[in-house]
């Protein structure tokens, strides 16, 4: 058997989470096609400019969040 599980501690830096969670899945914020960027319409670039954007947040997480690991 192993030992009682460890609860970690919530931290307020999972609210950066929820921003992108809202930029990616409510579809007024992107939905349409102006401003073009390269002739890629804006919804295209749109979703691929969040995928380095999360990227960079959650990283920001979870160097935030380290001491809570430990």
């Amino acid at each position: 058997m192993t030992g009682p599980v460890q609860r970690r501690e919530w931290s307020w830096w999972y609210l950066l989470f929820v921003v992108q969670f809202v930029a990616v899945l409510w579809p007024p914020f992107y939905n349409k096609v102006e401003p073009e960027w390269h002739g890629m319409p804006f919804f295209y670039w749109y979703q691929l400019l969040w995928v380095v954007i999360s990227a960079a947040l959650t990283t920001v997480v979870y160097f935030a969040t380290a001491a809570n690991r430990r």
